[in-house]
């Protein structure tokens, strides 16, 4: 089910009635509606794989109480191996099979031997690498005994499947989220109306620049061939918006439907573009997953303790396995890679910590150095997202040429494009232009119009809040799926 559809606007309001008015009375009954109304969300797509979230959930579940039990270390690590295999396992299956066969059968030809063998038709569950992630976050800190673990199996699987974030994250920890099942949640309407406020900007973000950006960001990148070098950098800002938009929006969207519902999600974007270099870029993009990372991944393996080769190492294996983590192409492996080339020069003169507080803080407008410094980093993440964006290592190593050929650099707009796509163009530069001013603007709070609520005038509020709306409904481009599904 889209955030952005009609069936959306019709599941939440009734969702919304029944939790509060029908089973307000009883937290366990609060719980299961939760737990039903996001199998019905999931199932939407496709009914077939509520099997993998409830085995899931069943397995971690019955795991963490063990883990409660056992006080012999080598069968805890047991315990702890078998949720990591069991879940990685399916999402390996799922995810990466043909991508390791393919490179499997390309290996044994280059050295003579041919192979044969098939690839599957798999269809990739979405959301898997979101609800995969949370569940392990659970055993993990079981097992570490940082979280006590659940009795209540329809709090443990309202945790494992809540709708707001099933699907594109925030990736929860069990920490922040599942505790907060277990208490009564009563109705609190400045919650409630800050969350509408956070869909709206969410609906914005997704309908207006994101949806808008990838008619262009699309229509470029299949046709980078054929088109200018001045096109091509077009094009790649075109999707520089059109990720931002499209996931960022999705998480606003996440955050205040659980608003809406007595919950606090962690915060997944923090203005990430409006950063001074890339260390601070990447604590403020998808924060969620970042984080995942270093606490279960980086920090193990020793993060930045220790010598100059393991932090070397350690970088380069978080960004790559970060980068694997968006999908099962060399495309995102590189361009994990590029981003752990960005980092290292940072980390490796103890920068990486330099830039903690929001850029021109208290100020309408930033310095010259660090407008320098966010223009610089984010032309470094928007050459990136070329590979990210890319149908493979070919396209993206035509389009980077495509560029910096030369030929007909300054012809923006091909001649191919008639009246009404240049126009339509000419709004989505604009719209772009207004985003950023609005999220400049908005550069302290939770999220881009969370200033709004400082204005004293309701009315004034109100026009506002009509006018997005309006701007929504006459200007959004043609739906598209959320960029962040097929991971």
């Amino acid at each position: 089910m889209l955030f952005n559809s009609i069936d959306f606007a019709i599941f939440l309001p009734i969702i919304f009635i029944l939790y509060w008015f029908v089973t307000d009375k009883n937290l366990k009954l609060q719980n299961f509606l939760v737990v039903i109304a996001s199998y019905i969300f999931y199932g939407w797509w496709d009914w077939r794989f509520l099997s993998l979230i409830l085995f899931s959930t069943i397995v971690d579940y019955v795991i963490g109480r063990k883990l409660r039990m056992e006080e012999n270390q080598t069968n805890r690590k047991i315990l702890l191996w078998t949720s990591i295999l069991v879940n990685l396992g399916f999402l390996v299956f799922f995810k990466y099979y043909n991508f390791f066969l393919d490179n499997f059968i390309t290996a044994f030809t280059f050295f003579g031997t041919d192979i044969k063998a098939n690839s599957l038709n798999i269809i990739l569950p979405v959301g898997i690498s979101f609800y995969t992630f949370q569940t392990l976050s659970y055993t993990i800190d079981v097992y570490k005994r940082k979280l006590e673990p659940t009795k209540d199996f329809i709090a443990f699987s309202a945790f494992v499947s809540f709708f707001p974030q099933l699907v594109a994250g925030p990736i929860e920890r069990a920490t922040h989220l599942l505790p907060q099942f277990y208490k009564r949640r009563t109705f609190d309407y400045s919650k409630a109306v800050d969350g509408m406020r956070q869909i709206l900007w969410g609906l914005f973000k997704k309908i207006v620049i994101a949806d808008n950006c990838a008619e262009f960001a699309n229509q470029i990148f299949n046709n980078s061939a054929d088109l200018s070098g001045s096109t091509l950098v077009v094009g790649a800002l075109f999707f520089t918006f059109q990720i931002y938009g499209d996931f960022s929006g999705y998480s606003d969207i996440a955050i205040g439907t659980s608003r809406l519902f007595g919950f606090d999600l962690m915060r997944n974007f923090n203005f990430p573009y409006f950063s001074r270099d890339i260390a601070e870029f990447w604590r403020r993009w998808h924060i969620s997953l970042s984080t995942w990372f270093r606490d279960y991944l980086y920090i193990p393996l020793g993060g930045s303790h220790g010598g100059t080769w393991m932090k070397i190492r350690n970088t380069f294996i978080i960004f790559i396995v970060s980068g694997f983590w968006h999908g099962a192409n060399w495309t995102f492996i590189v361009w994990g890679a590029l981003n752990a080339v960005y980092f290292l020069p940072i980390m490796l003169t103890k920068n990486n910590r330099k830039n903690l507080n929001t850029v021109a803080q208290g100020k309408l407008l930033p310095t010259l150095r660090e407008f320098l410094q966010v223009l610089l980093t984010f032309s470094l993440v928007v050459f990136s997202w070329i590979f990210f964006r890319a149908e493979n290592m070919g396209h993206a190593l035509s389009y980077i040429g495509g560029i910096f050929s030369g030929e007909n650099f300054f012809n923006i707009i091909p001649k191919t494009w008639g009246g009404r796509m240049q126009s339509d163009f000419a709004f989505s530069i604009l719209s772009i232009v207004l985003f950023i001013i609005i999220e400049w603007i908005g550069r302290d709070k939770e999220y881009g119009i969370g200033f709004l609520n400082e204005i004293k005038f309701r009315i004034l509020r109100w026009c506002l809040y009509v006018l997005i709306v309006l701007f929504i409904i006459t200007f959004g481009g043609s739906s598209q799926d959320f960029i962040y599904f097929q991971f």
